[in-house]
């Protein structure tokens, strides 16, 4: 597949990827997604999954267009940019998650998000 599908194709596939384990993980197997926030907690719905891995798509998306037009090697130094984005996105879930199962689910998420990104974008 050329660059001018997959890369659109990849952004919008990490959200819909994430909304599948959501789904899976939320209404079917009864997980409770709970965060804290700065005064409280609060239940990671589906709509801040899609908006979230839509976001980190198109920032990822944005970030290789500008490494590519002004930079020698874009693919090598946006995948080890990715990557370290990913990295430190572990501890959002890994900090503020409450529960195991919720910790587990949204790490999941993060990795999946980031396979998906990683993979579908940076390829030639």
């Amino acid at each position: 597949m050329n660059t001018s599908l997959r890369r659109p194709l990849t952004v919008i596939g990490a959200p819909v990827a994430a909304l599948a384990v959501w789904a899976l993980a939320v209404p079917v197997a009864g997980t409770v997604l709970t965060v804290r926030t700065g005064g409280g907690t609060q239940q990671v719905g589906p709509v801040p999954v899609v908006v979230a891995s839509l976001l980190a798509g198109l920032a990822g998306w944005a970030l290789l267009a500008v490494l590519e037009r002004f930079a020698s090697r874009p693919g090598r130094i946006w995948t080890i940019t990715a990557l370290a984005v990913l990295a430190l996105s572990l501890f959002g879930p890994l900090g503020g998650a409450v529960g195991t199962a919720a910790t587990l689910v949204l790490v999941l998420l993060h990795l999946l998000v980031g396979a998906v990104l990683v993979l579908g974008l940076a390829r030639r």
